[in-house]
């Protein structure tokens, strides 16, 4: 892989110095949004409570992290002043409200939103999540891997990178079936592999993958079988990667980064497992804050310090050859060769 100069930028403002990410996801909304809802009695959680406790999120969080996911519809409007410039900023595009059908789960954009607009307003790089089942319907499979391909071309003609979440999903014959956004009951590693390999392919135009366990969270048992399944994801993605949580539990998740570190993650993109403990206390704001402060912080730190000691400079990865990820070309022909927006399709 030879990165452009706008999309080498993106994935080095989100990293620290040494290249590994510890990044946090504030880019949930179903999550939030329901409990709030449940709590209030109400069909839709009001705007300014998922807002506030985004914000928190941002205050209290982004001292440990490199880089923060933030959504178009809560955070960026309530929180980006709260955002220190000395921290990457990821965006997402997805819409969390995903077509359930038949054959399969199909992921669209956000309304009114777009790769254009993340990279006019600043943003280091685009997130999207796919939904992704190898056995799904030919016809499911074949749109998420055609909506994949129009962000891949979307973040190659503005020159920012492109960061895809897959997550495997449960269909209507699994016996637990739900549209929640946790790991899937009963996933099998096979289907978690053949997604990864599949948009490994160069047509997606994928700079990083944000990936699940190959594994159940509770599967993560330190165990040589199970580190095999993690080598062979390290192996298929041909390119840096991070871990997601997907709403594993503190002590599940940190037994998933021992595994993915060991296999050449250069760092996570967490959300859930570092702040849902926090977010049970709803609607006692006071004691949100404390343990976003206290124990959110305080695992912050803990994972934070094994990516240090384990993770990989994603920089240094091999998909980049021997010189590493470096910026091209280094030399008086940049300002001719670097193409404009109107200059690409």
């Amino acid at each position: 892989m030879n990165l452009t100069p706008g999309k080498l930028w993106g994935l080095r403002r989100m990293a620290d110095s040494r290249g590994i990410f510890k990044m946090t996801a504030v880019d949930q909304r179903p999550p939030i949004e329901e409990p709030i809802a449940k709590h209030l009695g109400t069909g839709m959680a009001p705007w300014n409570q998922v807002a506030r406790f985004k914000a928190l999120l941002v205050e209290t969080l982004q001292a440990k992290s490199t880089a923060m996911l933030l959504d178009p519809h809560y955070a960026i409007p309530q929180a980006i002043g709260m955002l220190s410039p000395t921290k990457g900023l990821i965006v997402t595009l997805e819409n969390s409200e995903f077509g359930e059908t038949a054959g399969g789960r199909l992921s669209t954009s956000i309304d009114d939103w777009s790769v254009g607009k993340i990279k006019r307003m600043g943003g280091d790089a685009v997130k999207v999540l796919a939904w992704y089942r190898p056995d799904a319907a030919r016809s499911v499979t074949s749109r998420q891997q055609d909506y994949v391909k129009r962000i891949g071309g979307e973040c190659v003609r503005f020159d920012i990178p492109f960061l895809l979440e897959l997550l495997v999903y449960p269909m209507a014959e699994d016996i637990r079936q739900t549209r929640e956004y946790t790991e899937m009951s009963g996933k099998r590693s096979e289907h978690v592999l053949a997604s990864v390999e599949e948009f490994a392919k160069p047509d997606y135009g994928v700079d990083m993958f944000k990936l699940e366990s190959p594994v159940g969270a509770s599967g993560a048992d330190g165990s040589a079988e199970v580190q095999g399944l993690f080598d062979e994801l390290g192996q298929l993605a041909r390119r840096p990667w991070v871990m997601l949580s997907a709403g594993a539990g503190k002590s599940e998740f940190k037994a998933v980064l021992e595994h993915a570190f060991a296999a050449g993650a250069s760092g996570f993109l967490a959300g859930r497992a570092i702040w849902f403990d926090a977010f049970r206390a709803y609607p006692d704001w006071g004691a949100i804050r404390t343990q976003l402060k206290d124990s959110a912080v305080s695992y912050m730190a803990e994972i934070c310090d094994l990516a240090d000691n384990h993770a990989s400079n994603w920089a240094a990865h091999p998909c980049f050859g021997t010189d590493g990820a470096r910026f091209r070309p280094s030399n008086s022909s940049f300002r001719h060769v670097y193409p404009g927006f109107g200059s690409l399709s």
